[in-house]
Protein backbone atom coordinates (compact mmCIF):
# COMPACT_ATOMS: atom_id res chain seq x y z
CA UNK A 1 0.00 0.00 0.00
CA UNK A 2 1.31 3.44 -0.96
CA UNK A 3 2.43 5.68 1.89
CA UNK A 4 0.00 8.49 2.67
CA UNK A 5 1.58 11.85 1.82
CA UNK A 6 1.44 14.59 4.40
CA UNK A 7 -0.47 17.61 3.02
CA UNK A 8 0.74 19.98 5.77
CA UNK A 9 3.34 22.54 4.54
CA UNK A 10 6.93 21.66 5.47
CA UNK A 11 9.67 24.24 6.00
CA UNK A 12 13.13 22.86 5.16
CA UNK A 13 16.62 24.11 4.27
CA UNK A 14 17.53 24.36 0.61
CA UNK A 15 21.21 23.39 0.84
CA UNK A 16 22.33 24.78 -2.53
CA UNK A 17 21.13 28.33 -1.78
CA UNK A 18 20.95 28.34 2.00
CA UNK A 19 17.38 29.65 1.79
CA UNK A 20 14.21 28.21 3.27
CA UNK A 21 11.93 26.10 1.12
CA UNK A 22 8.23 25.43 1.75
CA UNK A 23 6.67 22.28 0.32
CA UNK A 24 3.02 21.19 0.34
CA UNK A 25 0.57 18.84 -1.43
CA UNK A 26 -2.68 20.26 -2.84
CA UNK A 27 -6.10 18.57 -2.95
CA UNK A 28 -5.28 17.04 -6.34
CA UNK A 29 -2.28 15.21 -4.85
CA UNK A 30 0.24 17.43 -6.67
CA UNK A 31 3.39 18.32 -4.75
CA UNK A 32 4.52 21.97 -4.81
CA UNK A 33 7.71 23.65 -3.57
CA UNK A 34 8.69 27.31 -3.31
CA UNK A 35 11.93 29.01 -2.32
CA UNK A 36 11.49 31.80 0.22
CA UNK A 37 13.48 35.06 0.36
CA UNK A 38 16.30 35.52 2.86
CA UNK A 39 18.49 32.93 4.65
CA UNK A 40 16.89 29.87 6.23
CA UNK A 41 15.43 30.74 9.65
CA UNK A 42 15.80 34.50 9.18
CA UNK A 43 12.92 36.88 10.07
CA UNK A 44 12.42 37.61 6.35
CA UNK A 45 12.17 33.91 5.52
CA UNK A 46 9.83 33.14 8.44
CA UNK A 47 7.57 36.08 7.52
CA UNK A 48 7.32 34.82 3.93
CA UNK A 49 6.59 31.31 5.27
CA UNK A 50 3.76 32.65 7.48
CA UNK A 51 2.23 34.60 4.57
CA UNK A 52 2.31 31.58 2.26
CA UNK A 53 0.79 29.29 4.89
CA UNK A 54 -2.08 31.74 5.41
CA UNK A 55 -2.70 31.91 1.66
CA UNK A 56 -2.77 28.12 1.46
CA UNK A 57 -5.11 27.87 4.45
CA UNK A 58 -7.63 30.26 2.86
CA UNK A 59 -7.60 28.43 -0.47
CA UNK A 60 -10.17 25.57 -0.37
CA UNK A 61 -8.32 23.80 -3.16
CA UNK A 62 -4.99 23.93 -1.37
CA UNK A 63 -3.55 25.47 -4.51
CA UNK A 64 -0.44 27.65 -4.68
CA UNK A 65 -0.95 31.41 -4.95
CA UNK A 66 0.77 31.51 -8.36
CA UNK A 67 0.12 28.05 -9.81
CA UNK A 68 1.05 26.82 -13.22
CA UNK A 69 -1.90 26.93 -15.61
CA UNK A 70 -4.31 24.15 -14.56
CA UNK A 71 -6.58 22.20 -16.85
CA UNK A 72 -10.36 22.58 -16.80
CA UNK A 73 -10.63 19.19 -15.09
CA UNK A 74 -8.29 20.31 -12.29
CA UNK A 75 -10.35 23.46 -11.74
CA UNK A 76 -13.55 21.39 -11.64
CA UNK A 77 -12.12 18.92 -9.11
CA UNK A 78 -10.90 21.76 -6.89
CA UNK A 79 -14.25 23.57 -7.06
CA UNK A 80 -16.22 20.39 -6.33
CA UNK A 81 -14.10 19.82 -3.20
CA UNK A 82 -14.99 23.35 -2.12
CA UNK A 83 -18.70 23.00 -3.01
CA UNK A 84 -19.16 19.75 -1.07
CA UNK A 85 -18.07 21.57 2.07
CA UNK A 86 -19.74 24.91 1.33
CA UNK A 87 -23.21 23.83 0.17
CA UNK A 88 -24.54 22.12 3.29
CA UNK A 89 -27.74 22.56 5.26
CA UNK A 90 -28.00 23.32 8.96
CA UNK A 91 -27.68 19.61 9.77
CA UNK A 92 -24.46 19.22 7.79
CA UNK A 93 -25.96 17.33 4.83
CA UNK A 94 -25.10 18.29 1.22
CA UNK A 95 -27.80 20.43 -0.41
CA UNK A 96 -29.33 19.90 -3.86
CA UNK A 97 -26.83 22.41 -5.27
CA UNK A 98 -24.10 19.77 -5.11
CA UNK A 99 -26.23 17.41 -7.21
CA UNK A 100 -26.91 20.15 -9.76
CA UNK A 101 -23.22 21.01 -9.92
CA UNK A 102 -22.25 17.41 -10.68
CA UNK A 103 -24.81 17.27 -13.48
CA UNK A 104 -23.39 20.53 -14.87
CA UNK A 105 -19.77 19.48 -14.58
CA UNK A 106 -20.11 16.10 -16.32
CA UNK A 107 -20.63 17.38 -19.93
CA UNK A 108 -18.09 20.18 -19.37
CA UNK A 109 -15.44 17.68 -18.25
CA UNK A 110 -16.18 15.34 -21.18
CA UNK A 111 -15.76 18.12 -23.75
CA UNK A 112 -12.98 20.28 -22.28
CA UNK A 113 -11.51 18.42 -19.31
CA UNK A 114 -8.04 18.15 -20.85
CA UNK A 115 -7.96 21.75 -22.13
CA UNK A 116 -6.14 24.49 -20.27
CA UNK A 117 -8.46 26.54 -18.08
CA UNK A 118 -7.06 29.78 -19.54
CA UNK A 119 -8.17 28.65 -23.02
CA UNK A 120 -11.80 28.10 -22.00
CA UNK A 121 -13.58 31.04 -23.61
CA UNK A 122 -17.01 32.14 -24.83
CA UNK A 123 -17.08 29.79 -27.83
CA UNK A 124 -16.26 26.82 -25.59
CA UNK A 125 -19.01 27.86 -23.18
CA UNK A 126 -21.48 28.05 -26.07
CA UNK A 127 -20.44 24.57 -27.18
CA UNK A 128 -21.14 23.22 -23.69
CA UNK A 129 -24.46 25.07 -23.72
CA UNK A 130 -25.36 23.38 -27.03
CA UNK A 131 -24.56 20.04 -25.40
CA UNK A 132 -27.09 20.90 -22.69
CA UNK A 133 -29.70 21.71 -25.35
CA UNK A 134 -29.06 18.39 -27.13
CA UNK A 135 -29.70 16.59 -23.86
CA UNK A 136 -33.28 17.97 -24.02
CA UNK A 137 -32.89 20.19 -20.96
CA UNK A 138 -35.34 23.07 -20.88
CA UNK A 139 -34.23 26.64 -21.54
CA UNK A 140 -34.32 27.74 -17.89
CA UNK A 141 -32.26 24.73 -16.80
CA UNK A 142 -29.70 25.40 -19.55
CA UNK A 143 -29.34 29.04 -18.47
CA UNK A 144 -29.03 28.07 -14.81
CA UNK A 145 -26.28 25.55 -15.53
CA UNK A 146 -24.37 27.93 -17.77
CA UNK A 147 -24.46 30.39 -14.89
CA UNK A 148 -23.00 27.68 -12.63
CA UNK A 149 -20.08 27.28 -15.03
CA UNK A 150 -19.46 31.02 -14.85
CA UNK A 151 -19.60 30.79 -11.06
CA UNK A 152 -16.96 28.04 -11.11
CA UNK A 153 -14.54 30.19 -13.08
CA UNK A 154 -15.33 33.22 -10.93
CA UNK A 155 -14.31 31.14 -7.90
CA UNK A 156 -11.15 30.05 -9.78
CA UNK A 157 -10.27 33.72 -10.31
CA UNK A 158 -10.68 34.38 -6.58
CA UNK A 159 -8.36 31.46 -5.83
CA UNK A 160 -5.80 32.70 -8.41
CA UNK A 161 -6.16 29.54 -10.46
CA UNK A 162 -7.00 31.50 -13.64
CA UNK A 163 -6.59 35.18 -14.61
CA UNK A 164 -9.61 37.53 -14.28
CA UNK A 165 -9.86 37.84 -18.07
CA UNK A 166 -11.22 34.27 -18.28
CA UNK A 167 -14.30 35.04 -16.19
CA UNK A 168 -14.78 38.44 -17.86
CA UNK A 169 -14.89 36.74 -21.27
CA UNK A 170 -17.41 34.12 -20.09
CA UNK A 171 -19.64 36.88 -18.67
CA UNK A 172 -20.14 38.15 -22.24
CA UNK A 173 -22.21 35.05 -23.13
CA UNK A 174 -25.87 35.97 -22.67
CA UNK A 175 -28.58 33.51 -21.69
CA UNK A 176 -30.97 31.82 -24.10
CA UNK A 177 -34.10 33.88 -24.77
CA UNK A 178 -37.64 32.61 -25.01
CA UNK A 179 -38.74 31.96 -28.59
CA UNK A 180 -35.25 32.49 -30.02
CA UNK A 181 -33.63 29.16 -29.26
CA UNK A 182 -34.19 25.48 -30.08
CA UNK A 183 -34.19 24.65 -26.36
CA UNK A 184 -37.61 23.52 -25.20
CA UNK A 185 -39.70 25.55 -22.78
CA UNK A 186 -40.67 23.95 -19.48
CA UNK A 187 -44.30 23.43 -18.62
CA UNK A 188 -45.53 25.40 -15.60
CA UNK A 189 -45.75 23.32 -12.44
CA UNK A 190 -49.31 23.17 -11.18
CA UNK A 191 -51.04 21.51 -8.23
CA UNK A 192 -51.79 17.80 -8.28
CA UNK A 193 -55.45 17.01 -8.86
CA UNK A 194 -57.31 16.24 -5.62
CA UNK A 195 -58.78 13.05 -7.06
CA UNK A 196 -55.28 11.70 -7.74
CA UNK A 197 -54.13 12.61 -4.22
CA UNK A 198 -57.19 10.91 -2.69
CA UNK A 199 -56.59 7.78 -4.76
CA UNK A 200 -52.95 7.65 -3.59
CA UNK A 201 -53.71 8.22 0.10
CA UNK A 202 -55.43 4.85 0.39
CA UNK A 203 -52.14 3.07 -0.38
CA UNK A 204 -49.88 5.00 2.03
CA UNK A 205 -49.01 4.14 5.61
CA UNK A 206 -50.38 6.29 8.41
CA UNK A 207 -47.33 8.53 8.76
CA UNK A 208 -46.83 9.26 5.04
CA UNK A 209 -50.56 9.84 4.70
CA UNK A 210 -50.33 12.28 7.61
CA UNK A 211 -47.52 14.16 5.85
CA UNK A 212 -49.61 14.54 2.69
CA UNK A 213 -52.68 15.69 4.60
CA UNK A 214 -50.62 18.13 6.70
CA UNK A 215 -49.25 19.73 3.53
CA UNK A 216 -52.73 19.99 2.03
CA UNK A 217 -54.07 21.72 5.12
CA UNK A 218 -51.17 24.14 5.72
CA UNK A 219 -49.42 24.62 2.36
CA UNK A 220 -45.99 24.07 3.93
CA UNK A 221 -43.00 22.68 2.07
CA UNK A 222 -42.16 18.93 2.21
CA UNK A 223 -39.00 19.49 4.29
CA UNK A 224 -40.94 21.59 6.80
CA UNK A 225 -43.64 18.92 7.14
CA UNK A 226 -41.03 16.21 7.72
CA UNK A 227 -39.44 18.17 10.60
CA UNK A 228 -42.57 19.12 12.56
CA UNK A 229 -42.29 18.57 16.33
CA UNK A 230 -44.45 19.63 19.26
CA UNK A 231 -41.66 21.79 20.70
CA UNK A 232 -41.67 23.87 17.49
CA UNK A 233 -45.42 24.64 17.66
CA UNK A 234 -46.94 27.52 19.59
CA UNK A 235 -50.29 26.16 20.84
CA UNK A 236 -51.28 29.15 22.96
CA UNK A 237 -53.84 30.53 20.47
CA UNK A 238 -56.81 29.19 18.55
CA UNK A 239 -54.52 28.96 15.52
CA UNK A 240 -51.30 27.08 16.17
CA UNK A 241 -48.07 28.57 14.83
CA UNK A 242 -45.38 26.19 13.63
CA UNK A 243 -41.91 27.73 13.37
CA UNK A 244 -39.55 25.20 11.74
CA UNK A 245 -35.96 25.34 12.93
CA UNK A 246 -34.74 24.60 9.39
CA UNK A 247 -36.35 25.84 6.21
CA UNK A 248 -35.50 26.81 2.65
CA UNK A 249 -34.71 30.49 3.26
CA UNK A 250 -33.06 30.15 6.68
CA UNK A 251 -29.63 30.81 5.12
CA UNK A 252 -30.89 34.28 4.15
CA UNK A 253 -31.70 35.05 7.79
CA UNK A 254 -35.47 34.89 7.18
CA UNK A 255 -37.98 33.43 9.63
CA UNK A 256 -40.77 31.05 8.70
CA UNK A 257 -44.16 30.58 10.36
CA UNK A 258 -46.81 28.03 9.28
CA UNK A 259 -50.37 28.58 10.53
CA UNK A 260 -52.21 25.40 11.60
CA UNK A 261 -56.00 25.58 11.77
CA UNK A 262 -58.50 23.29 13.57
CA UNK A 263 -58.33 20.49 10.97
CA UNK A 264 -54.54 20.49 11.03
CA UNK A 265 -54.55 20.49 14.81
CA UNK A 266 -56.79 17.41 14.94
CA UNK A 267 -54.51 15.70 12.45
CA UNK A 268 -51.34 16.39 14.46
CA UNK A 269 -52.91 15.25 17.74
CA UNK A 270 -53.13 11.74 16.29
CA UNK A 271 -49.32 11.66 16.08
CA UNK A 272 -48.45 13.20 19.46
CA UNK A 273 -45.99 11.21 21.60
CA UNK A 274 -44.87 11.70 25.23
CA UNK A 275 -41.65 13.34 24.05
CA UNK A 276 -42.20 16.89 22.81
CA UNK A 277 -38.97 16.75 20.77
CA UNK A 278 -40.05 13.63 18.85
CA UNK A 279 -40.73 14.07 15.16
CA UNK A 280 -44.45 13.53 14.65
CA UNK A 281 -44.07 11.71 11.34
CA UNK A 282 -41.47 8.99 11.91
CA UNK A 283 -40.36 6.07 9.68
CA UNK A 284 -39.25 4.17 12.79
CA UNK A 285 -42.70 4.33 14.38
CA UNK A 286 -44.31 3.57 11.02
CA UNK A 287 -42.32 0.31 10.81
CA UNK A 288 -43.14 -0.55 14.41
CA UNK A 289 -46.85 0.01 13.76
CA UNK A 290 -46.69 -2.11 10.62
CA UNK A 291 -45.03 -4.97 12.51
CA UNK A 292 -47.57 -4.68 15.35
CA UNK A 293 -50.51 -4.72 12.91
CA UNK A 294 -49.09 -7.73 11.11
CA UNK A 295 -48.62 -9.52 14.42
CA UNK A 296 -52.17 -8.70 15.53
CA UNK A 297 -53.66 -10.09 12.32
CA UNK A 298 -51.62 -13.28 12.52
CA UNK A 299 -53.75 -16.40 12.07
CA UNK A 300 -51.16 -19.12 12.74
CA UNK A 301 -50.93 -20.01 16.44
CA UNK A 302 -47.73 -18.94 18.16
CA UNK A 303 -46.21 -22.34 18.82
CA UNK A 304 -43.28 -22.23 21.23
CA UNK A 305 -40.97 -24.03 18.83
CA UNK A 306 -41.94 -21.68 16.03
CA UNK A 307 -41.33 -18.54 18.10
CA UNK A 308 -37.97 -19.87 19.30
CA UNK A 309 -36.93 -20.49 15.71
CA UNK A 310 -38.08 -17.01 14.69
CA UNK A 311 -35.73 -15.43 17.26
CA UNK A 312 -32.75 -16.74 15.31
CA UNK A 313 -34.20 -15.59 11.97
CA UNK A 314 -35.49 -12.18 13.02
CA UNK A 315 -35.08 -9.81 10.09
CA UNK A 316 -34.92 -6.71 12.27
CA UNK A 317 -31.82 -7.99 14.05
CA UNK A 318 -30.04 -8.33 10.70
CA UNK A 319 -31.12 -4.97 9.33
CA UNK A 320 -28.10 -3.08 8.01
CA UNK A 321 -29.69 0.30 8.61
CA UNK A 322 -32.41 1.03 11.14
CA UNK A 323 -35.36 3.23 10.11
CA UNK A 324 -34.73 6.92 10.65
CA UNK A 325 -36.45 9.04 13.27
CA UNK A 326 -37.90 11.35 10.64
CA UNK A 327 -38.54 11.44 6.91
CA UNK A 328 -36.44 13.60 4.65
CA UNK A 329 -37.66 15.08 1.40
CA UNK A 330 -36.23 12.30 -0.78
CA UNK A 331 -37.48 9.50 1.49
CA UNK A 332 -40.92 11.10 1.58
CA UNK A 333 -41.01 11.26 -2.23
CA UNK A 334 -39.76 7.70 -2.57
CA UNK A 335 -42.40 6.37 -0.18
CA UNK A 336 -45.19 7.93 -2.24
CA UNK A 337 -43.79 6.84 -5.60
CA UNK A 338 -43.28 3.25 -4.50
CA UNK A 339 -46.77 2.94 -3.06
CA UNK A 340 -48.39 4.67 -6.04
CA UNK A 341 -46.44 2.48 -8.48
CA UNK A 342 -47.36 -0.69 -6.59
CA UNK A 343 -51.02 0.32 -6.54
CA UNK A 344 -50.90 1.08 -10.28
CA UNK A 345 -49.35 -2.32 -11.07
CA UNK A 346 -51.95 -4.09 -8.94
CA UNK A 347 -54.76 -2.20 -10.64
CA UNK A 348 -53.49 -3.16 -14.10
CA UNK A 349 -53.02 -6.78 -12.99
CA UNK A 350 -56.55 -6.93 -11.55
CA UNK A 351 -58.06 -5.49 -14.73
CA UNK A 352 -56.21 -8.02 -16.86
CA UNK A 353 -57.37 -10.84 -14.59
CA UNK A 354 -60.98 -9.65 -14.82
CA UNK A 355 -60.74 -9.42 -18.61
CA UNK A 356 -59.34 -12.93 -18.72
CA UNK A 357 -62.20 -14.26 -16.58
CA UNK A 358 -64.76 -12.60 -18.85
CA UNK A 359 -63.23 -14.18 -21.96
CA UNK A 360 -63.18 -17.54 -20.24
CA UNK A 361 -66.84 -17.26 -19.22
CA UNK A 362 -67.83 -16.31 -22.75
Amino acid sequence: MARHRNSAPSYVLHKQSGRGRLGWTDSLGIRHQKLLPGPFGSPESLAAKARLELELATSPAGAPPNPETPTVAEVLVAYLDFAEQHYRDQEGNPTDEVRHLKATIRPLRELYGESLATEFGPLALKAVRQKFVEQKWCRKTVNARVERIRRIFKWAVAEELVPPSVHQALAAVSGLQRGRTPARESEPVGPVDDSMVDATLAHLNRHVRGLVEFQRLTGCRPGEACRVRRCDIDMSGSVWLYKPAYHKTAWKGKSRTVAIGPKGQELLKEFFTPGIEDFLFSPRRAVEEQIAARSASRKTPRYASHMKRNETKRVGAKRKRSPAERYNRIGYLRAIIRRAFTARVRSITDRKAEAGERRTNQ
